[in-house]
């Protein structure tokens, strides 16, 4: 017994070591861009809508909003509430948009199939429902223009944090640098702050192909060393200056101020907000840290350092009220450390910049994935650790308008008026999806749901107010960028799903394919033919149209559906979905490959061998299979299938290496196997409860060397066919499309079909260069689609 009690502390030790290293570690990519916004806030706060008297009840007002919304949004919101609802660890507008996707058929992801519900990450939470959950449920399940509102507004939050991305940069550098005001002459200082400021965010993006690994290291520690000099700082203010200032986060204060300043101060929140900039990315970058690490960090660390910066300027400043220069963090600082704090300031706004910029590759990679934004080149810097990514188009875009920012605004005011708007618009969203997943996944009474949205609702819809009336002020520039991207994206997605329903009107049927032969003048060439499509049963449109005008296919057939389902990852072991098209001898296959929204998808050489792999491992299991060797499923295979008749069901084929005549076992179990079988393909909703059973293998090593002999003549046939073709060659069949609206269609969906999809499918990145397709093995299909 004192064995394993020891053991247990061990691993508890540990456990708490690893979260703590977390904790730490988190600090660089997380808090980044909250810590360093007492550099901002009370400059933007008393820009124009309020002015510091001698009463000192405006900055007493203001030091009791930050406080109460420091405590009530970042640390009760987030850190308590929103942090508990992750996907399989994973946070972030996608990320609860999956979950109400896998509680409610709300998702308007076409292939949709009863085996994805099979994953292991396809976890729901708290099965039994509430009669409440139950009527919301079928309320959003019904109507399908619910399910337009809610992508776009998943679309809406997404396009702000892209802003968000845009604006924080700008605003962080800017106010950094802003400190040599206090050292220059007004002439020198105005006409050295703008380069500074263009030259380091131009560094800044230029080497993000370089990715974060390299300097990742000193993040940490920068943000560690600026927490640690705005809580001293604050400290020797509240000290020095005026220790009564403790009393000042009384509501009392903010009573006082709104009583006084009326409307000035209710614009005033606009600057106010800003306290809390950066909050999101606790929620956002959850995946990679935990849960426990996030809460330790901001909790014990970084709410206390912010509380103390801001309390130390409203100290200092509630005894100078006729400064030389403008209210703002440097006038807090003394004199004898104010260039090793400028310093320290600039190098954190780096890294709270470098942090927002790789959440938009992010969020531009998820968004991609569910087929929500055109196809970009996503480079992934970084070989060991996932998520560290790295977009060319979007970076050099975002350096262009960071810039141009900087330049146009050139002061706080704007910038800050503009980056509360898109701040607060991401904090809506977020408040709303949290509140249907409390109800849709969490089965909790609605009245926590509506309390949740009451609350946290009305708090945020104030401060969203405050920024919208400043629209002439800067707020206009996040509505205007929200409203372009949601356009791109909406049409987009729209243009997609219409493409995937006239593939699915028109495909042929598998007797078709049969038909095929000599009889009708079409050969067979050596050669695997990868025939790429959206479709998950069937045969495509453009298999046919190829057949066609080139009379010929490949010895081997494989008809691919590479497929995004609504969960963050797939497990490689679950991957792989594959199963026969047309008897054995046709050697047809099909097989569909599913990547979660935050997947790196493979290249194509490993792609097109570990294919090959799976395909050699169902054909031994299939083999296997239908010599009564095993009984993978009660069921004959192609029974309650929704797929055309011959196709039998797919199996999905795991990491497991089937080289030699397995010893089995069966096993009835949910964990990830390498083989397992049971899932009819369905291109209907309908729900069904698919008989499975898992298969194990045990290879025994001393029949390795007698497998081949062992095998049937044909098992032998097929493998060495397959073999055979890979020599040979593999040609990719690939789509080329052209959508036209169909004759009648409205003005809005010509506009839309016509021009703005077609336009922005010649500018962006085709689907060979995404699949990263040789051009020597490219075979492109054309296609118009009439939608």
């Amino acid at each position: 017994m004192d064995i394993d009690y020891g053991k247990c502390w061990d691993t508890s030790k540990k456990s708490w070591k690893s979260t703590l290293i977390l904790a730490y570690q988190s600090l660089g990519v997380v808090y980044g861009d909250l810590s360093i916004s007492p550099l901002y806030v009370y400059k933007s706060t008393f820009a124009e809508d309020i002015h510091h008297s001698e009463t000192n009840e405006e900055i007493f007002g203001v030091l009791s909003f930050v406080f109460w919304t420091l405590t009530l949004v970042p640390l009760f919101k987030y850190v308590f509430i929103v942090l508990r609802a992750d996907d399989n660890g994973e946070g972030g507008t996608f990320a609860l948009y999956s979950l109400i996707c896998r509680h409610a058929k709300v998702s308007l992801l076409p292939n949709r199939q009863v085996a994805d519900e099979a994953l292991s990450t396809y976890k729901l939470e708290h099965p039994p429902e509430m009669k409440n959950s139950s009527k919301l449920k079928l309320l959003l399940e019904k109507h399908k223009s619910l399910h337009t509102a809610l992508l776009i507004l998943v679309l809406l939050g997404t396009c702000m944090v892209i802003g968000d991305g845009l604006l924080t940069p700008a605003i962080s550098v800017f106010s950094a640098v802003s400190g040599l005001e206090l050292s220059m002459s007004r002439e020198h200082h105005q006409y050295a702050v703008i380069p500074i400021t263009c030259f380091i965010l131009v560094c800044l993006f230029a080497l993000q192909h370089y990715g974060t690994h390299r300097v990742g290291f000193v993040f940490a520690p920068i943000v560690m060393t600026w927490l640690l000099c705005i809580s001293a700082l604050g400290l020797y203010n509240i000290i020095h200056w005026n220790p009564q200032v403790y009393k000042a986060p009384s509501p009392y204060y903010m009573v006082k101020f709104l009583k006084k300043t009326r409307k000035g101060g209710w614009m005033s929140l606009g600057g106010i907000l800003l306290c809390i900039t950066g909050s999101e990315a606790m929620f956002a970058d959850l995946g990679h840290f935990s849960y426990t690490a996030i809460q330790i960090a901001f909790t014990f660390l970084v709410y206390p350092a912010l509380i103390l910066a801001y309390m130390g300027q409203a100290a200092f400043l509630s005894k100078h009220h006729h400064t030389i220069h403008k209210i703002g963090f440097y006038v807090s600082v003394p004199d004898v450390v104010r260039w090793p704090v400028l310093v320290i300031a600039i190098l954190a706004s780096v890294v709270g910049s470098q942090a927002i910029i790789s959440g938009t590759f992010s969020i531009i990679n998820q968004s991609q994935s569910l087929g929500c934004f055109p196809r970009v080149k996503v480079v992934h810097t970084n070989a060991k650790i996932h998520g560290q990514i790295y977009i060319p188009e979007i970076n050099w875009i975002l350096m262009i308008l960071c810039v141009a920012v900087t330049i146009g605004f050139r002061d706080t005011k704007h910038m800050g008026n503009a980056s509360g708007l898109a701040v607060m618009a991401v904090m809506l969203v977020t408040t709303c999806l949290t509140s249907l997943v409390i109800i849709l996944c969490w089965n909790k009474p609605p009245i926590l749901a509506l309390g949740f949205l009451l609350v946290f609702g009305s708090i945020e819809l104030l401060y969203f107010s405050a920024s919208v009336i400043k629209f002439l002020e800067g707020a206009w520039l996040p509505i205007l960028l929200a409203l372009f991207l949601v356009t791109v994206m909406f049409v987009w997605h729209y243009a997609t799903v219409k493409k995937y329903e006239y593939d699915l009107h028109n495909k042929v049927s598998l007797e078709w394919l049969l038909a095929l032969g000599p009889s009708l003048g079409i050969t067979r060439v050596p050669g695997i033919g990868l025939v790429f499509t959206d479709l998950t049963s069937g045969i495509p449109a453009n298999f046919s149209r190829f057949v066609t005008n080139l009379p010929a296919y490949h010895r081997i057939l494989v008809f691919v559906c590479v497929k995004s389902v609504p969960v963050p990852f797939v497990p490689p072991a679950e991957r792989y979905l594959v199963g026969r098209v047309g008897p054995a001898a046709h050697r047809s296959y099909r097989c569909i490959v599913r990547y979660g929204y935050r997947d790196v998808h493979q290249d194509v050489d490993s792609f097109e061998s570990e294919l090959v792999s799976k395909l050699a491992d169902f054909i031994r299991y299939d083999w296997y299979k239908a010599h009564g060797i095993i009984d993978a499923c009660n069921e004959d295979d192609c029974s309650r299938s929704g797929a055309s008749s011959g196709e039998c069901r797919l199996t999905v084929i795991g990491t497991l290496d089937l080289s030699g005549t397995p010893a089995f076992e069966l096993e009835e179990t949910m964990q990830p196997a390498s083989v397992s079988v049971g899932f009819p393909t369905v291109e209907s909703m309908i729900e069904m409860q698919p008989v499975e059973r898992r298969v194990r293998f045990a290879i025994d090593n001393e029949s390795e060397v007698d497998s081949r002999d062992e095998m049937s003549s044909q098992l032998q046939e097929e493998l060495e066919d397959l073999y055979t073709a890979q020599q040979a060659g593999t040609a990719f069949v690939l789509g080329h499309s052209h959508v036209k609206a169909k004759q009648g269609s409205s003005v809005l969906k010509r506009l839309a079909i016509n021009y703005g999809y077609n336009f922005l499918r010649r500018n962006c990145r085709g689907a060979d260069v995404s699949l990263k397709v040789p051009p020597a093995s490219l075979l492109e299909v054309g296609m118009v689609y009439i939608v």
